[in-house]
């Protein structure tokens, strides 16, 4: 476990090189470029940090809090503050450790996203990371209405090596979570992940397809954890961003699921999420491989952003 632990936070150094070129090399340009801290420092700074995806609301409190240390701290050179910036950013995105309760517990998880953001993907990885912990995992294929989204599920529940239910093109979706519902209960299911249709051009539909969905699992398994998981594509940043949103005013969303950080220059959208809509970014994707999905870090993910040496290495 510790090495793939290791082998994880190599990859996601490596996977952010791009966004490390991109916020970091800018950051170190405003440091060694001004001799003292006064407002044209914070304001050069403030423009690195929106620029590189971290968006407004992010961007201010990290620098309130920074404004506020190095005042307090009676700090003068740019120097001085460089590890005060980048425990604040570290700060904005801890999640605590109650944001995987779900993954002790009996659970139904909802898996949302529009199409293309590696939302099927997520569900195989994550089912196969909770097989690994010993729990007992069962997947819904909810997602009928794209072709070959059950096939493409299937293929990932084999590998993860658990079961899955549904996965005919055009079936009823809550029809598909009825009877996984029925399944997960007869067979003990500690978690049982369904993964969803994601339409967001046609908002209602997708409203009415969730609002069923919940009421069956509310009646069927009262209860039972919930949790609400939507994926989003890291490459895309502000769009990621702007998808979070949406699908908040459709789904009381608890967690995101950050795909394809590996060869992003838009890594920041990681801190913006979860500063603008305070939605936690709880499992990151940096590869293609079944073991690429690990829970999302704070500490190690800026720790690879800045390229901070650790104990570890």
């Amino acid at each position: 476990m510790e090495e793939e632990k290791k082998g994880f936070f190599a990859r996601l150094k490596e996977g952010l090189t791009k966004t490390r070129n991109n916020i970091v090399h800018g950051i170190d340009a405003i440091f060694s470029g001004f001799s003292e801290i006064d407002e044209d420092f914070y304001e050069e700074l403030e423009e690195i940090l929106i620029m590189g995806d971290l968006g407004v609301n992010a961007t201010s409190k990290i620098l309130d809090r920074l404004k506020e240390q190095v005042r307090s701290q009676g700090f003068r050179k740019p120097e001085e503050c460089r590890q005060l910036l980048i425990d604040s950013i570290r700060e904005q995105m801890d999640v605590g450790e109650t944001a995987y309760d779900f993954e002790k517990e009996q659970s139904v998880v909802l898996v949302i996203g529009v199409n293309g953001v590696g939302k099927t993907t997520s569900v195989g990885k994550l089912a196969a990371k909770l097989k690994g912990q010993g729990r007992r995992v069962l997947i819904a294929a909810a997602d009928t209405f794209r072709a070959a989204a059950g096939e493409q599920l299937a293929q990932w529940a084999n590998r993860a090596g658990v079961d899955m239910i549904g996965g005919r093109e055009g079936a009823d979706p809550a029809s598909v979570i009825f009877d996984a519902v029925s399944a997960a209960k007869a067979r003990r299911t500690d978690v049982l992940l369904c993964d969803t249709a994601g339409r967001l051009h046609n908002k209602k539909n997708l409203m009415e397809e969730l609002k069923k969905m919940n009421r069956i699992i509310d009646r069927e398994f009262p209860g039972v954890h919930r949790e609400n998981l939507v994926v989003l594509d890291g490459t895309t940043g502000q769009n990621a961003l702007a998808q979070a949103r949406e699908f908040s005013q459709v789904a009381d969303l608890t967690g995101i699921i950050l795909t394809k950080m590996d060869g992003t220059a838009k890594g920041g959208i990681a801190v913006a999420i979860q500063s603008e809509l305070g939605i936690p970014v709880k499992y990151i994707g940096v590869g293609e491989h079944i073991e690429d999905l690990q829970k999302f870090d704070a500490g190690q993910f800026v720790n690879a952003l800045f390229d901070v040496k650790t104990e570890d290495e």
